[in-house]
């Protein structure tokens, strides 16, 4: 198991990261302590945006974090990020990982441990479950029952992640769940970062 992926997974948002003060909210969650760094960008194309992930990429790299782009397997490829992530719309697993052969593949699994299994046979690097509690930032995504968590725990192998609607006051119902990775989006981004992100850590 990839023992880098543990810990506060921090995920950048058009709104509340727009794309001119990304790198200096990612500097300061970086340094309170987040771990794990994911670049979400659903509208912009992959030439307009790999200076930016670029920069992220030697960021991550020297706060010793990885850095995760969302369901971009070319620019991933590209810039030799450290990860990908990818949801139900996107490609298949095994179409990134042809686009993308060397880094860590994380699959985004819904409530579904049966989907989880699938990407971890298929060489996922980690699977995502969620969301847990309405989200704000995907107001529309079910909610999953957190009963998943300690099935996924006892049946796969690989490291498991939540994600959806967590924030100071339920992180802690979370981490006693025992996931390998808490991701939040405004819960972090949302404020005083350094503040939110060494609350959450307290409160995991």
């Amino acid at each position: 198991m990839d023992k880098r992926l543990q810990g506060l997974y921090a995920i950048t948002d058009e709104i509340l990261t727009p794309d001119d003060t990304v790198l200096t909210q990612v500097r300061e969650a970086l340094e309170a302590g987040v771990k794990i760094l994911q670049y979400r960008n659903k509208n912009a194309r992959d030439s307009e945006l790999k200076g930016i992930c670029e920069s992220l990429q030697a960021l991550c790299k020297a706060y010793g974090a990885l850095f995760i782009i969302d369901d971009r397997p070319h620019l991933a490829a590209v810039i030799g990020a450290d990860g990908l992530h990818i949801g139900k719309d996107d490609m298949p697993l095994s179409e990134a990982r042809e686009i993308f052969p060397l880094g860590i593949i994380g699959v985004s699994c819904y409530g579904s441990v049966k989907k989880a299994l699938e990407a971890q046979e298929e060489g996922a690097g980690y699977v995502a479950f969620g969301s847990f509690f309405s989200s704000p930032t995907k107001p529309h995504s079910g909610i999953v029952s957190k009963s998943v968590v300690t099935k996924a725990k006892e049946s796969l192998e690989i490291p498991v992640c939540v994600i959806g609607g967590i924030s100071t006051s339920n992180i802690h119902e979370m981490a006693a769940l025992g996931p390998d990775m808490i991701s939040v989006v405004s819960a972090v981004f949302d404020g005083n970062i350094t503040h939110n992100v060494k609350n959450l850590l307290q409160k995991m």
